[in-house]
Formats: structure tokens, sequence, C-alpha cells
């Protein structure tokens, strides 16, 4: 599984994994955490928008993150 990092400011922390391609779009998990609340909710995004927020520097690749079952 990839995890891609959200650039946000200071403090907050966002990320998410990339669950399952579909057609045009991935399915991902998407975890907010901020002043020590954590949100997760699954979405999707289409391949274009991601696409663009990797080249621009919005999102950022880390290391394989293996699921735990």
């Amino acid at each position: 599984m990839k995890r891609y990092y959200v650039k946000t400011y200071k403090g907050r922390i966002e990320y998410f994994d990339i669950l399952e391609e579909a057609g045009d779009e991935y399915k991902i998990r998407f975890t907010r955490i901020n002043d020590g609340n954590e949100k997760t909710v699954e979405s999707s995004i289409s391949k274009d928008l991601f696409t663009v927020c990797l080249t621009t520097g919005y999102i950022y690749e880390t290391e394989n993150v293996s699921s735990v079952a």
C-alpha cells in the first residue's frame, strides 16, 4: 500500500493510503490529525487531480506501508 502526505500547516498531519485503483480514480483512506484528534474517512480522488497534486508537490509519497490484519 502506498502512503502520501499532504502539505499542510504546522501542528496538523494529513495523509492518505491508496486502497485500490478503480477506473479513472483511486479509492483512498484519508487521515487528518489535528490537535491530538484523528479523523479517518474513505473517499476517492481522480487520477488527474492526483497527478496534478503529485507534480506540484502538494502531496508526496512516503515509504510503503504494510497493512495490519
